[in-house]
């Protein structure tokens, strides 16, 4: 098992926890990549990576098609995606995933969050190095793991790693596009694709120290411009 495997296993984050989040996370995404490619799925490989997740989620198929629709009328939003970094509590590296149309409104309220909680909002990179940036796939397929991983490796993947009945595939997500379009072109049914920040060190904190900086992140995820939370603890 990789360290991106078991840190995924080990994370016990809400970003997909609660319904209406979710369904609102992944609105903006459509909105985002149909004001970027367009509202076709087959010409607009983002967007139809997008569907996949929404799919996986039990996005209904009305809710899909209504967040496409309203993407494509010019009123609709335009929203902006906004990376925010700093510490919480004893030193934990935290990184924030946002997406606005109100960029004053979300860098008030990040801000507060880490003021009120004990946190630093720090300045753009002072944490992201500490984390590398990975992207995965959840496939369904009958091929042998070994062999896929073999066919893949020249594709920049790093870990093919079964999970119950479908396999996962880990690779730096600047390796996102390729790996999907080779997928695609196997005719190989890919489930949901996700981008995640694993950190390269963990810092262990006591039950006491973990639940301080579980209530700095726990709010932080409430917000509604907000789509992941990543840290080192």
């Amino acid at each position: 098992m990789g360290r991106a495997f078991e840190f995924r296993k080990a994370r016990k984050m809400k970003r997909w926890s609660v319904m209406a989040k979710t369904f609102t996370r992944i609105g903006k995404d459509i909105v985002m990549a149909v004001k970027d490619g367009g509202p076709s799925p087959e010409s607009n490989s983002k967007l139809r990576a997008i569907i996949q997740n929404a799919k996986a989620a039990n996005m209904p198929k009305d809710n899909i098609e209504r967040a496409i629709k309203k993407a494509s009328e010019k009123s609709s939003e335009n929203y902006k995606e906004i990376l925010f970094e700093g510490y919480g509590p004893y030193g934990i590296a935290i990184i924030v995933e946002t997406t606005s149309d109100n960029n004053n409104r979300t860098v008030a309220n990040i801000r507060s969050y880490f003021n009120k909680y004990n946190g630093n909002l720090g300045t753009a990179g002072s944490v992201e190095f500490m984390f590398d940036r990975l992207c995965h796939f959840k496939i369904k397929t009958k091929l042998d793991i070994e062999e896929l991983e073999l066919d893949l490796i020249d594709f920049g993947v790093d870990e093919v790693i079964r999970e119950d009945d479908a396999i996962l595939i880990y690779s730096p997500f600047e390796n996102y596009g390729l790996i999907q379009k080779e997928l695609e072109s196997r005719k190989i049914e890919i489930i949901s694709s996700e981008f995640e920040r694993i950190p390269k060190q963990l810092k262990v904190l006591n039950e006491d120290k973990k639940e301080e900086v579980n209530i700095l992140i726990e709010k932080i995820e409430e917000d509604n411009d907000v789509q992941n939370v990543f840290h080192n603890m």
